[in-house]
Order: structure tokens, then C-alpha cells, then sequence
């Protein structure tokens, strides 16, 4: 989502090129670059009313700063509040005389608060001489216009007041007024009811009515276009008010069409509504805000503009004040980098903070994972790509105690070369993740986790490669070496199977020929698992120089039809026919996004280290195949991989894109999107792609790169915060060090 431009952007665009990069394996060739200068980040601070504040009704930001919301039990001011620490309200009790005033309704005029309450129009500002008695019972509605005049209304009657008094008085017939502003460019008033937008003359006290229909709700005048927009309960529409007629007909495709509040705020149109807040932009697409994401309630009641670079969009449930700040990317690596060691480290893995309290990211406990070693891999492949790209002594410790924490998920169980899913302290195991997969080490201190699955296994591997290539620091590198030959030891002499302590092989450690090559071509399962070990065996062999990889790899492949199965185009992967097994079938009931994330692991050492250039070039057509099927998804770390094999023909954009649109809040809040007006919805269909433009990433639910991007609705409620560990870091840190991501431009 974007709001603003930064005025940055002209003058660091002009400073191109690459940025020096520390390692000696930085590619060279020349390729394309995303040049990081500053871009608009946004985030949400939140301030929930409770029963003590009663209902909201507006809300208003004056030149000091000061926010005031205009609540039924009077002024209420925010308290404390911060990005991922929200806020409440307290009564404003600044003015002692306020406590006697029956405010009825709020603005800003020069930047300074002005009130409407039962006898007049006033203000603590200019030394509080602003004191216009209006005379009117029940006002409820008021618009300044020049000269400190106003227009004041109770649904009914309007009066317009200044210095000199009440200079007119006239009645509104039919549906009450329920809002009123003032143009300076015609010095008309203009006044909206349900059913019939009017306008008024100052000058010559002269009420007409302009346009009638039904279900209007709010309005906004544009800016210097002569024209205003009418909210309704069914879209919204242009009036022309030269012309005096509609531009266009209404526009219904909106995120949610029942209209609350409307404004116009830097020449953009800002719309309240029964289901979040949405932004038009230039484009006329929509940036939308819904949910404890951006919002405490679902139901917007009034918008303003604080300042330049923040919204405040009140609702049912309390106030959320969108906050636009100049970011680069490296500046949001810095702050997700901070967010994982802060509270996402978990005995060296890269761990969810679970159990939180509604988004309270101090009431969680770090979480074990069925797939905390692969979690863990993606985490410290990025610090790995980190240490290459910029030789940081940081990210090194980092990749010496993650590599640490993934060597102990081979020594804590007694099967030699097997890694473990996780380990804990023991005592707890009924409070773990699947409790029957636990057993007890031989240390009684200790408990660790069975049944280890094969995108455990390619995330390990994946990781050991970037370690022993890119690290230059020996033990380390010499670390990552020895546990990738214990684990392909053990898969190569247990006949390509993944053997548990029971003597068993695991549900999905199994890349056996008879077991691979038992599924019909059409299932994605014989592919994956084919392109799989063949990445396994060829960077064990490139690392340990073990013959018997290199042999066992040409025979999966020339024998076994391995190397055939990895280059099936993904358009032949689909549901398996009728007749197959079970297996088959569950297998292929839809498309796989967690095959997507061990695929692309895999192809760092399918193509990185081919044993020929023959191979490699075969290979390469394969990860492209995949990659143009994925490409409607936008994820990060599919583009920055087809980088890996084209530099000049991946999704740069689209890379960056999902990086910039990221949510800073990495808080797993329930969304929901399939409701939404301004989308094409679908037919069901087996890749289960719901729309016809994947949503922005701040839209949507936090997922995991094996998460389907088209899921609509979802999360947890706030329970939840994910490590950007792998979600970010890897992707970003990937690109810097492929080149196709600068260092920021602005340091």
C-alpha cells in the first residue's frame, strides 16, 4: 500500500549502479538491480475504547499534535499507544470549563479545535474569543466558512452565524441534514441529507437543491475540481458542480460499497465504510484497510488527516492512526532482523511466538515447530546470504548458534545421520506440538521430536550448501559439510528412505524408486520427490567429493527415470485419474504450496551444482517452467530464486513489491477479503487461485512462502506473531547477495 511520495525519490533516483558487496562468489555478470532508495512504509497504532468511552463519533488532530475524539460521554484524548503497543482513551481534561460543555460535534479551522454544543460555536484557541451564540435547539451539524461564519444545523434548520450574530435562518424540508461543508472557490455551502445533496450562498443567503436520490450517507468536496463525491449505501458517485450534473454512474466496485464516512486528504479520496477503510489511488484501485491489522473495529465512523505522513480512522471500537514513514529496504532488514532476535530464537531455531493475548507480543512463549529445522534453515540461509553480501560479524554469530541448534537435531536421538524435527526440555511434552511424536533422549533433561518429513530434509540441505559455499570461515564451513554427509550417508545406505528410531521410515521421508515412480506421472509428488534427491546427492557430492553421490544420482536418473520425471512440465501436474490409490489421490486433491517451498530450496543445489553444463541448462529449463507457473503468486522468494537462473528475465518488480508491501506487524490477525467488491472472483480450480491479481501482502493474513497467496480469508485472531526469519530476511538477503537488490542508496 502506498500513500505518499517521498521526496527523496528524485534525488537518490539519480544514483545508480551496484554497491561494493563483500565474498569472493558474488556473480559478476551483468544483470538487472533494484537501486534500494526510500519508499512509503505504513503501520497501525491502535487505541481501543472500552465501555467508560461510550460510542465514537469523530475524531480530529490539531496543529500541536493533540488528538481529540468526540465520544457521547464528551472529549476523550488517546493515552500512551505504539506501533505493536496499542492505546486507550482517557476523558480530556484540560480545560476545566469543558467538563460543563455539551459538545454535540467537532472540527478544525486553522488547524485549531472548534466545538458545537447546545448554545454556540467556540474555541479554546485565539485566546478563546471564537464564541458565536447560533440559538439553535438541537444542533448537531456545522461547516466554517469565511471570516469565522458558520453554518449551523440540527437536521431541520440551518442558521448561518458570525461576530455580528445569527444572519439567517431558513428550514430543510424532508430528510434531515447530516452533513455540511463549505467551498471557498464558489463561497457556497454545501449541505447533504439522504436523499438530496443542496447548496447555500453565503452572500446571497440563497438554498438549492442540486441532486435527489436515496441512501446518501457522506460527502467530500474535491479540491480545486469542481466537484463533490457522494457516499451511499450502495458505492459512490461525482457530482459536477459547474455542469451540475453526475460525472459517470456510480461506482459500485469498491472493497464494501455501504459507505460511513468520506474525505478527501492530499487529493485522494479516503472511504469509511461497515467493513474497514479503503484508499483510491491514482490508478483507481484501492488500498484497503481491514481488521486489527490496521483497525480495532471493522466499522469506520469518521476520518481525518492528522498530518502529512498519518490518517486517523475512527471506528466502533476505537481509533487506528495510519502512520506513512521513508523506509529503504535495508532499513526494514535492520528492523525485522532486530524483531527476530528480540523474540523469535528459540535454543538457536527460528521459532513463532505463540499464545499471545491479542496481539500482545509480551504475553506469548516461543512455540516448537513440526518444522523447526526447516524454519531454521530458511532463517540462516538468509543470515548466510547476509554474511556474504556484507561480511557482518553479526550475522556469522547468528549462523554459528543456528547451525549449532541444527546440529543438535543429530545428536540428541540415537540414529545416526537422522535429524530430529525439534527438541525441548523434557517434562513438557503434553504442552508440545503433537505430543506422540516426542521421545526421550538418553540426556533426562531433554526431549526431542520424530517422524522428521522431507522438506525438513531439502531445507537442510539447501542450507548446508549456502554454508559450506558462501561462509568463509572453515568451521563452520567444515560443520555444514560433515551433517550433510551424515544425513545423505543415511539416506543413501537405507535405500533412499528417511529410517526413524523405531526402525521405520517416516510418513514422507521416502524418495525410494518403487515409491516415487509408484505415482501416476500426474502427481506432483513424483516430480518433487525426483527433483528432491537429485539436488540432495549432487550437493553432497560437490562438497564432500564422495563418488558413491555422483553414481547413485546417474543411476536415480538414467535407471530410474529421475531425471525425466524433474523436467515434466509443471501444466501436466493435476489431479491423479480415477482408479488411483488413496495416496494418489490425497495427494492430488489440489495444488501444493509447501511442494512450491521444497522445490525452490532444492533448486539452489539442483542448478547451483550440476555435476555437467548439459545438466544444467536442462535444469534450468525446468526451475523456469515452475517459476512462470508461480508467478501470478508474487512471492519474494520465488522470484529472487528465478534470479538464480536468469537475471535478466525474473520478476524483479514483483520481487520488490512483495517487500515493500509487507507488513512491518508480522502479528497473524484474522483478515478476510472474499466479501470484497473490486475483485474477480474465480471458478474453483485445482492450483486454487482465487482472484484474478494476487492482493498485497499487507492485505492479507502473514503466511509462510508455503502458504497458498490467494487465500482470502484467515490467521489467528492476534495469537500469533511470525519470525521474519524466514518469511523476509531469506528473500532480501538472497537478492543482495545475487545482486539484484543495492544496498540502501541513502547511507
Amino acid at each position: 500500500m502506498k500513500y505518499i511520495q517521498s521526496k527523496l525519490l528524485v534525488v537518490i533516483g539519480l544514483l545508480m549502479g551496484l554497491t561494493a558487496v563483500h565474498g569472493q562468489h558474488l556473480p559478476t555478470s551483468n544483470h538487472r538491480t533494484h537501486q534500494d532508495i526510500p519508499f512509503i512504509q505504513e503501520y497501525s497504532v491502535k487505541y481501543y475504547s472500552s465501555e467508560d468511552t461510550g460510542d465514537l463519533k469523530k475524531v480530529y488532530s490539531d496543529r500541536n499534535g493533540t488528538v481529540q475524539v468526540l465520544g457521547e460521554k464528551g472529549l476523550l484524548r488517546t493515552h500512551a499507544g505504539a506501533f505493536l503497543y496499542p492505546g486507550s482513551f482517557t476523558s480530556d481534561k484540560t480545560y476545566l470549563a469543558m467538563k460543563d460543555k455539551n459538545v454535540r460535534n467537532i472540527t478544525t479551522v486553522e488547524n485549531q479545535f472548534v466545538y458545537l454544543d447546545d448554545k454556540a460555536v467556540f474555541s479554546n484557541a485565539w485566546a478563546g474569543s471564537l464564541y458565536l451564540k447560533h440559538g439553535l435547539s438541537g444542533a448537531v451539524n456545522f461547516a466554517h466558512g469565511e471570516d469565522f461564519s458558520f453554518l449551523v444545523s440540527n437536521g431541520s434548520t440551518i442558521h448561518l452565524v458570525n461576530k455580528e450574530g445569527v444572519s439567517y435562518k431558513g428550514k430543510i424540508s424532508g430528510s434531515p441534514v447530516i452533513g455540511i461543508t463549505y467551498d471557498k472557490n464558489s463561497g457556497n455551502y454545501y449541505l447533504l441529507a439522504e436523499n438530496k445533496l443542496m447548496s447555500f450562498s453565503a452572500s446571497s443567503k440563497k438554498l438549492d437543491i442540486l441532486t435527489e436520490g436515496t441512501g446518501f450517507t457522506s460527502f467530500a468536496l474535491r479540491e480545486g475540481k469542481n466537484k463533490i463525491a457522494i457516499g451511499t449505501t450502495d458505492g459512490y458517485f461525482e457530482w459536477n458542480l459547474l455542469s451540475n450534473k453526475q460525472e459517470g454512474s456510480k461506482n459500485k466496485a469498491l472493497p464494501w460499497p455501504s459507505l460511513t464516512s468520506l474525505v478527501e486528504i492530499n487529493g485522494l479520496l479516503w472511504f469509511g465504510s461497515e467493513q474497514g477503510a479503503f484508499m483510491q489511488k491514482e490508478d483507481g484501485k484501492f488500498n484497503y484497510y481491514l481488521g486489527e491489522r490496521w483497525l480495532p473495529g471493522d466499522k469506520v465512523l469518521h476520518i481525518s488527516q492528522k498530518n502529512e505522513d498519518e490518517v486517523l480512522i475512527l471506528t466502533d471500537k476505537g481509533l487506528g492512526k495510519l502512520v506513512f514513514i521513508s523506509q529503504t529496504l535495508a532499513e526494514k532488514a535492520d528492523f525485522y532482523g532486530k524483531q527476530v532476535r528480540d523474540r523469535h530464537i528459540r535454543h538457536g531455531f527460528n521459532a513463532t511466538l505463540s499464545r499471545m493475548e491479542k496481539g500482545n507480543i509480551d504475553s506469548g512463549r516461543l512455540s516448537d515447530s513440526d518444522n523447526d529445522g526447516l524454519w531454521t534453515s530458511m532463517y540462516l540461509g538468509g543470515e548466510a546470504f547476509r554474511y556474504a553480501a556484507t561480511g557482518s560479524a553479526e550475522a556469522l554469530q547468528n549462523v554459528k548458534e543456528s547451525l549449532d541448534a541444527m546440529e543438535r537435531l543429530y545428536t540428541i536421538n540415537p540414529v545416526k545421520g537422522f535429524p530430529s524435527r525439534s527438541f525441548s526440555r523434557s517434562g513438557y511434552i503434553d504442552k508440545l506440538a503433537d505430543p506422540d511424536r516426542w521421545q526421550h533422549a538418553s540426556d533426562p533433561e531433554w526431549d526431542w521430536k520424530a517422524t522428521t518429513s522431507s522438506d525438513e530434509v531439502i531445507g537442510h540441505v539447501f542450507v548446508f550448501g549456502v554454508i559450506a559455499e558462501l561462509v568463509d570461515n572453515e568451521a563452520l564451513r567444515q560443520q555444514a559439510i560433515g551433517l550433510l554427509d551424515q544425513l545423505m550417508t543415511h539416506i543413501v545406505e537405507n535405500d533412499w528412505y528417511l529410517i526413524d528410531f523405531d526402525g521405520k521410515h517416516t510418513t514422507w521421508g521416502r524418495w525410494n524408486p518403487e515409491y516415487v515412480n509408484g505415482f501416476p506421472t500426474m502427481v506432483g509428488d513424483r516430480k518433487l520427490n525426483s527433483s528432491n534427491i537429485v539436488a540432495m546427492l549432487q550437493t553432497a557430492y560437490h562438497f564432500t567429493g564422495k563418488e558413491v553421490y555422483k553414481k547413485e544420482a546417474y543411476k536415480l536418473m538414467d535407471k530410474h527415470g529421475y531425471l525425466e520425471n524433474l523436467m515434466r512440465p509443471m501444466e501436466g501436474i493435476g489431479k491423479a485419474e480415477e482408479g488411483s490409490d488413496d495416496w494418489a489421490a490425497m495427494l492430488s486433491e489440489s495444488w501444493n504450496h509447501s511442494d512450491d517451498e521444497m522445490y525452490f530450496l532444492g533448486y539452489w543445489g539442483l542448478y547451483r551444482y550440476a555435476f555437467t553444463e548439459e545438466l544444467k541448462e536442462k535444469y534450468r529449463i525446468a526451475i523456469l517452467d515452475h517459476w512462470e507457473a508461480e508467478r501470478p503468486e508474487k512471492d519474494g522468494l520465488w522470484n529472487i530464486f528465478g534470479a538464480l537462473v536468469d537475471r535478466e528475465n525474473f520478476d524483479l518488480e514483483e520481487a520488490v513489491w512483495y517487500l515493500q508491501e509487507h507488513p512491518l506487524d508480522m502479528i497473524s490477525w484474522s483478515t478476510k477479503n472474499s466479501h470484497r467488491k473490486d475483485i474477480n472472483l474465480l471458478e474453483p480450480n485445482f492450483r486454487e487461485q482465487s482472484t484474478d491479481i494476487v492482493l498485497p501482502p499487507d492485505e492479507l493474513m502473514v503466511r509462510r512462502h508455503n502458504g497458498n497467496r490467494f487465500t482470502l480469508d484467515g490467521g489467528h485472531g492476534g495469537s500469533h506473531e511470525f519470525s521474519a526469519g524466514d518469511i523476509w530476511l531469506l528473500p532480501y538477503w538472497m537478492g543482495r547477495y545475487l545482486g539484484v537488490i543495492s544496498d540502501s542508496l541513502t547511507k
